[in-house]
């Protein structure tokens, strides 16, 4: 299977299993300046130079070799599931993505459907119940996940652990996970082990959030969306990424983690 999802510097001092929906695209511009002296042009995502991509087929011997021999600086960042399930539906359901049209062409509308979801019209312009939609939303995530049906999970809401687990379960090791909620903290504990070509501020470094634009502004708070049913679906969808990670289940509206992250237990349990 290999390390799919995992980006390594080009000077293969810095290797990140990509997470979506975690802070992703600015943690890839931050290990493209370290190497480059410059960010990327665009989304991240689609660079196909100034990083190591196991995308790319000459890049997946070097990735390999770095991740087995545990000698390069292995992390990844991880979020908090109740506001990284309502960023996926924000974005990749009520939105226009960056090629003018909708996530994964008819998906969508099949949402519309046979889960009654409405994205606020062609354009996601109108207004419409978020909640009610949201939480129909959650119903089809879960199904996707717990039976694959009516189509395979997404990436984006694809539980944390998951995404996780196939770098450890491939060999790799991880020498740091963080939070997203914690995000300098984290990620300046991350370049104070590495040494990058070209130093990286992070005071200075913008925050590439290519999904904020694409879907309409969240009206509620995000405990608002969760009634004691779709607690119990998130919960049903994500308990290793409330449990491996330290997240409150019982709080919707808490982000912030409860307790510190266990590096041997996540590498125990994911790695089974």
């Amino acid at each position: 299977m290999g390390f799919p999802g995992t980006w390594m510097t080009t000077s293969e001092t810095m290797i990140y299993r990509v997470v979506p929906k975690c802070a992703c695209s600015t943690i890839g511009q931050i290990m493209h300046y370290g190497d480059n002296g410059a960010f990327y042009d665009g989304d991240i995502h689609d660079a196909e130079t100034g990083l190591h991509k196991w995308a790319f087929e000459h890049s997946q011997p070097r990735i390999e070799a770095r991740a087995r021999a545990r000698d390069a600086y292995a992390f990844t960042c991880v979020r908090n599931p109740y506001s990284r399930i309502l960023s996926s539906f924000f974005d990749k359901i009520c939105g226009i993505q960056r090629n003018g049209r909708r996530y994964r062409g008819n998906l969508v509308p099949m949402l519309v459907q046979k889960y009654g979801i409405d994205v606020g019209g062609e354009d996601g312009s109108a207004e419409f119940d978020q909640i009610a939609s949201f939480r129909r939303f959650l119903l089809f995530a879960r199904d996707t996940i717990r039976w694959r049906k009516p189509m395979d999970p997404d990436i984006h809401w694809s539980s944390v652990s998951g995404h996780v687990s196939t770098f450890v379960t491939n060999g790799g090791r991880y020498d740091r996970i963080f939070w997203a909620e914690r995000f300098e903290e984290g990620m300046q504990s991350v370049l104070d082990a590495v040494a990058l070509p070209h130093p990286v501020t992070l005071a200075q470094v913008p925050r590439f959030n290519e999904s904020a634009l694409h879907g309409p502004k969240r009206a509620h708070p995000v405990e608002d969306y969760f009634d004691d049913l779709s607690m119990h679906l998130v919960y049903e969808i994500y308990k290793s990424d409330f449990d491996l990670f330290r997240y409150d289940f019982e709080r919707p509206g808490n982000r912030m983690p409860l307790g510190e992250i266990d590096l041997d237990e996540v590498h125990a349990k994911l790695g089974d």
